[in-house]
């Protein structure tokens, strides 16, 4: 055979096999058997081998896997994996339904689809070709699992025809269809392998391993549900998913359209009854607003989009016996009951122990040890505990008496007004609350210090750290001897210790472990003080005023930073050279746009978008994701939406073009 009829006879094998693949795992219906599947593939792969020079990344072949190990690298999404808001119940839609009409004031149309419980994917397409697979990860920035996402039959390495965007993304839930995860654990018993609690953590499981030929066994699956892109078909979330079947991906066959929440509803009680009889576990259902256009100017929040919502379907709820009260110590000193319980199966999984939440929530179940309890998980995930069965208690139970000392240090515990939990006080002598500071400083949101909460323990027990500054004075002569820890060990933690020295300035005061300080608090502060000198100097009241901060969180700040212990650990983070400034902040902010607030709409031809929100915000400016009467500019690009500009128009807002608003700010 030439090269040129081995060429035409590959690419022949590569769209017939992929024709094949939709037949079987797209539209279930395969035209031939699996022997004859097996001889084209056999044939494509012996082709592939004598003419290695032909490029191979969209072959069907490459779903099979390979043996060469896979270092998941991390990658910043194009465009943020946003979580969505979830109800329970009807009234609550009912409410997300208002403030939708609220906002876009003028008729439109629902999207409801089954909410898929597997784990979510990212996919880049570019001229029709995958190019990338990232897990969802932390929102902002995901696992690189390309390799493995390319061993899934029903992802198309290829798409159908030619009149898709020149690069998009489709996202999608990878699931175990309960067919192959009974399959899998039983093979996993055979082996004498410890079986998978359920199909979302074996789906979730299989996307991680490091070997691609291992994943391609697990006959993962994969349904879409949104295209996202600067050039998609239609202004239609509906439309657009019709038209990725035709391009060759999965989309659930249940998806429909609905004209008001009434129907929603139905939708959603037929298949609280019907998921049962589904090939695939569902735990709810997504309800989005089909316009795109309408999408845009709902907006979205730091954590979600406006214009979706998920139901979630109400929790399965088992009863099981009450051994034992446990209390646990968290990093800020909260004291955590903890339910000690006969195992039992809830959701797929074996729960032994379950919150009991604080002692409000104790006093109010009448909860004693010895009762029979109803356990669920909340959102399906965390157990709780949440009535008791009375008929079943027995005359001697006593009523709980909730400890007054802690249990670790045995310090007397105390409870702030307004405060649901108690708290140990002993912030510097508790070992659970110095060790589980340490620990939140390490982590992967904070500070990002590579060493698993094992390290960090064995650091702390051979007391080579006692607070979170004393990480940046370890050095090799005292780590060198410790238990596991070989000369290539100590390099990279080392290391890692010294990159995290320029840990953005946000995350550093995160890193910090101030009460009632998370992420998005932690945004706000830095934006506000760009130093830590200057926020240690903030008064309460200074802090209180500022919006979304209050009383409860300033009083946090303030009592955090007057401890002497606290600010000895700043002056030893500072000489050690951690960045606790934001230069940023220092080196670009200007207050040409102070207070102003800018609505961004359309494509630009400069900038992304994200860049001239970032323009905005650097120059004092407020990012605001739908036009009211409070915007002082919309800033417009082509495509823009058309309610967003109708409504800008109306309310005699000043429209701005890209041109005049990079004038603005020269």
């Amino acid at each position: 055979m030439t090269k040129t009829e081995a060429i035409n006879r590959i690419y022949f094998l590569r769209k017939t096999l992929e024709e094949h693949n939709h037949n079987y795992y797209v539209l279930s219906n395969p035209k031939i058997s699996d022997f004859e599947y097996d001889m084209l593939m056999m044939e494509l792969d012996s082709l592939e081998k004598k003419f290695p020079e032909i490029d191979k990344t969209s072959s069907p072949t490459q779903r099979v896997g390979n043996d060469v190990s896979n270092n998941f690298e991390q990658v910043h999404h194009k465009y943020p994996m946003l979580s969505l808001g979830n109800t329970y119940n009807t009234e609550e839609l009912i409410e997300f339904d208002s403030r939708v009409k609220k906002i876009i004031e003028q008729n439109f149309e629902y999207v409801a689809e089954l909410k898929l419980d597997g784990t979510s994917i990212s996919l880049t397409y570019v001229d029709g070709v995958l190019t990338k697979g990232v897990t969802r990860g932390d929102g902002i920035k995901g696992d690189d699992v390309t390799a493995n996402v390319k061993t899934i039959k029903s992802i198309p390495l290829q798409l159908k025809g030619n009149d898709f965007p020149k690069e998009f993304e489709m996202r999608g839930e990878i699931v175990l269809p309960h067919k192959v995860f009974d399959k899998l654990n039983a093979e996993r018993i055979e082996r004498g392998e410890q079986a998978f609690a359920n199909p979302r953590n074996a789906a979730s499981g299989s996307l991680k391993l490091i070997n691609s030929a291992e994943v391609a066994k697990r006959n993962l699956d994969c349904y879409v549900y949104y295209m996202i892109g600067g050039d998609l078909p239609f202004k239609s979330h509906f439309k657009n998913l019709e038209k990725a079947k035709e391009w060759g991906f999965k989309v659930p066959s249940q998806i429909t359209k609905a004209k008001n929440i009434g129907e929603i509803a139905e939708y959603i009680n037929y298949w609280n009854t019907e998921r049962k009889n589904l090939p695939f576990d569902i735990d709810g259902i997504v309800i989005k607003v089909d316009d795109l256009d309408l999408q845009d100017e709902l907006g979205l929040t730091a954590k979600s989009p406006r214009w979706a919502i998920s139901y979630k379907f109400k929790a399965e709820q088992v009863e099981t016996e009450l051994l034992s009260i446990d209390y646990q110590v968290g990093r800020t000193g909260a004291i955590t009951p903890v339910a000690n319980l006969k195992p039992v199966q809830v959701a797929g999984t074996v729960v032994k122990r379950a919150s009991l939440h604080n002692a409000d929530q104790i006093e109010l179940l009448d909860i004693r040890v010895g009762d029979f309890v109803f356990i669920e998980k909340g959102g399906e995930i965390i157990p709780k505990v949440v009535a008791v069965n009375i008929k079943k208690r027995e005359n001697n139970l006593e009523k709980v008496q909730y400890i007054s000392t802690c249990p670790e240090c045995n310090t007397t515990l105390v409870r702030q007004e307004g405060e649901a939990k108690h708290f140990c006080p002993n912030e510097f002598g508790c070992p659970p609350q110095i060790l589980g500071k340490i620990e939140h400083f390490f982590s992967r949101k904070a500070m990002n210090i590579a060493g698993a909460e094992a390290t960090v323990k064995l650091l702390f027990d051979a007391k080579l750290i006692e607070n979170i500054s004393d990480i940046y004075y370890l050095t090799p002569e005292k780590l060198i001897n410790l238990e596991r820890f070989a000369q290539k060990s100590v390099e990279n933690l080392l290391e890692s210790i010294e990159n995290s020295k320029l840990t953005p300035y946000p995350r550093i005061i995160y890193a910090l472990g101030i009460r009632n300080v998370g992420e998005t608090v932690a945004k706000i502060i830095a934006k506000q003080f760009n130093s830590i000198e200057k926020l240690m100097l903030a008064s309460e009241d200074e802090l209180a005023n500022i919006n979304e901060i209050g009383q409860v969180i300033a009083k946090s700040i303030v009592n955090y930073f007057n401890n002497p212990l606290n600010k000895q650990i700043i002056e030893r983070l500072v000489s050690a050279g951690v960045k606790m400034y934001d230069d940023e902040v220092n080196n670009l902010f200007s207050t040409k746009l102070n207070n102003l607030q800018i609505v961004i709409s359309g494509t630009f031809e400069i900038n992304s978008r994200d860049e001239l929100k970032i323009l905005i915000e650097k120059n004092g400016g407020k990012n605001v994701s739908s036009v009211s009467k409070n915007t002082d500019f919309l800033l417009a690009g082509s495509n823009i939406g058309p309610s967003k500009l109708e409504k800008a128009e109306k309310l005699g807002i000043k429209i701005i073009s890209e041109n005049e608003f990079l004038k603005m700010i020269e």
